[in-house]
């Protein structure tokens, strides 16, 4: 509810900086248990250091991960904050992570754009690379794969995807949360 000065009041800071923080934290562990089921289920038998392609995957989905941290880091002090609204320190360390957060989910999801569109330009080559095919007389062309190849492709874009749209939820509410600390320190 805004005053007079376009400021919010005290107990409008403390409510809207905890739900803002909440929402911090339940995005920050869908995008890390996201980030987590791509690498798990595709990247981890996919990654080779000398295909510039899958680099690329393994360092987005690095950067999910790095990101979903500082967006629950945030969460957290961003829920701190709201119960103790006087400390200075705990101000900044909102705003550090709030900005930080910010620039690592929009990394992040230029990142995840990039192997999205890596992964359709090459029809998901890249990810059936460890895949060695078998010509059988009696049986069609078989494929033997650490990993179950039959929707490795559907299933890794699906998750990009969801992470897409994690990251840029991610990105609104941290420069929410920005703003909101940027308010508190009057600057």
């Amino acid at each position: 509810l805004p005053s007079v000065s376009g400021h919010l009041d005290p107990g409008s800071h403390q409510s809207v900086l905890m739900k803002t923080g909440l929402i911090l934290l339940i995005i920050g562990h869908l995008n890390f248990i996201t980030g987590a089921l791509v690498h798990g289920t595709v990247l981890r038998f996919v990654l080779n250091p000398r295909d510039a392609i899958s680099l690329q995957y393994a360092i987005a989905n690095a950067a999910s991960v790095i990101s979903a941290l500082l967006t629950i880091s945030c969460g957290i002090a961003a829920l701190m904050l709201s119960r103790y609204l006087a400390p200075a320190a705990l101000k900044w360390a909102v705003f550090t992570l709030s900005a930080c957060s910010s620039l690592g989910c929009l990394s992040c999801l230029l990142g995840l754009a990039v192997s999205i569109g890596l992964t359709l330009g090459s029809q998901g080559r890249v990810l059936l690379a460890p895949c060695t095919f078998a010509n059988v007389a009696l049986a069609p062309v078989s494929r033997e794969c650490p990993f179950d190849p039959t929707r490795v492709y559907s299933s890794t874009l699906s998750l990009w995807a969801i992470s897409l749209l994690l990251d840029s939820m991610e990105i609104v509410f941290s420069i929410r949360c920005l703003l909101l600390t940027i308010d508190l320190l009057h600057l």
